[in-house]
């Protein structure tokens, strides 16, 4: 049943994760800044889980799985780019994580190209695995699936699609990144 999930939303979507890098940034740290070029960052998942472990600078990392194939990921992007705008200074670390296949050369292009697009000027990681793998590595059926870190990389909560009766937007996001900076 999770291989037909799996197919479903791969055909609506690919995965992917924006690593959000507060004001200042540098690209030495492996972060774009504000006014840095967008880049999509190639990563493993050991490397990528790596990464979300030594974000200690931030109070807390949203990571927003999406995929150039999936119009509701496309369509709720500028969320997260809003979300990188009001808390970025707050202490949020965004990561953008797309699932698009990374063998195949179009998809990585329109990847890029959205990015550019939607000016993402935080870390974009594309998921350098199998195509699908990242469906199982994140313990999803489909896309756009959000999750929220603590700065030991420990998940602290997701919002998915993968109940029907229990759908997440990014308001609802948004309210629970508010709710957990103002806590801190």
């Amino acid at each position: 049943m999770k291989s037909t999930f799996i197919a479903l939303s791969m055909g609506l979507a690919g995965i992917g994760f924006l690593l959000n890098s507060g004001p200042g940034a540098s690209a030495e740290d492996g972060k774009a800044g504000p006014g840095s070029a967008v880049r999509l960052e190639r990563l493993k998942w050991v490397a990528f889980k790596e990464r979300l472990a030594a974000a200690k600078s931030s109070k807390l990392t949203v990571v927003d799985a999406w995929a150039t194939t999936c119009g509701p990921c496309k369509e709720n992007f500028p969320h997260l780019v809003e979300m990188h705008k009001k808390f970025g200074g707050k202490g949020l670390n965004v990561i953008s994580l797309t699932l698009d296949d990374p063998t195949d050369a179009k998809a990585v292009a329109a990847a890029e190209k959205f990015l550019k697009e939607k000016n993402a000027d935080f870390t974009n990681v594309l998921l350098d695995e199998n195509f699908g793998d990242g469906y199982d590595r994140l313990d999803i059926n489909a896309i756009p699936a959000v999750f929220l870190f603590g700065p030991d990389g420990k998940e602290l909560k997701r919002f998915t699609m993968d109940d029907p009766d229990h759908q997440f937007t990014y308001a609802d996001v948004e309210k629970e990144i508010a709710a957990r900076l103002e806590a801190k």
